[in-house]
């Protein structure tokens, strides 16, 4: 008898003083300004991270050697509402497009110049019932700081 193994997501949020268009123009077109360069799944260090501006697009980081290593792909690309990316790296931080769990972010107004940008990445059951668990964990101490230096990106380039 098999068993279906359920891993609940993780869902993060944080209010940034910028309206939804603005948010998402952020999160996603300068997404190389506030992702830490610690952050890569390559070898070496992270020369520049980017999202390719459509659905089927990649998100990847372009390495000081010249390589290009891929996190995962635009599912949905919705802007000044929501983006929805792939997330194809394993349980040991490497990338696998034989596993993808899945990072949602929406921008919600909340007052005018404020919005509410909610993360929700799920789907960790396709990393099996120890990589998933493992990378729900990584990823719910993750969210809060990466999330941190967005808004402080936001707060340091007014418009």
């Amino acid at each position: 008898m098999s068993r279906h193994i359920t891993i609940a997501p993780v869902r993060k949020s944080i209010e940034v003083q910028a309206d939804p268009a603005r948010a998402f123009e952020i999160f996603t077109a300068h997404i190389d300004r506030w992702w830490p360069k610690s952050h890569g799944i390559g070898n070496g260090p992270v020369k520049r991270s980017l999202i390719e501006p459509y659905v089927g697009g990649r998100w990847y980081a372009e390495y000081e050697d010249g390589s290009e290593v891929s996190n995962g792909h635009v599912r949905i690309w919705e802007p000044a509402s929501r983006l929805v990316v792939s997330w194809e790296i394993n349980a040991d931080w490497k990338p696998d497009t034989t596993v993808a769990s899945e990072v949602e972010v929406r921008f919600i107004p909340t007052a005018p110049g404020t919005t509410r940008v909610e993360v929700e990445h799920r789907d960790f059951e396709s990393l099996g019932p120890q990589g998933g668990e493992k990378m729900r964990n990584d990823v719910n101490g993750g969210w809060p700081g990466l999330l941190a230096l967005y808004a402080a990106d936001i707060a340091s380039h007014p418009l």
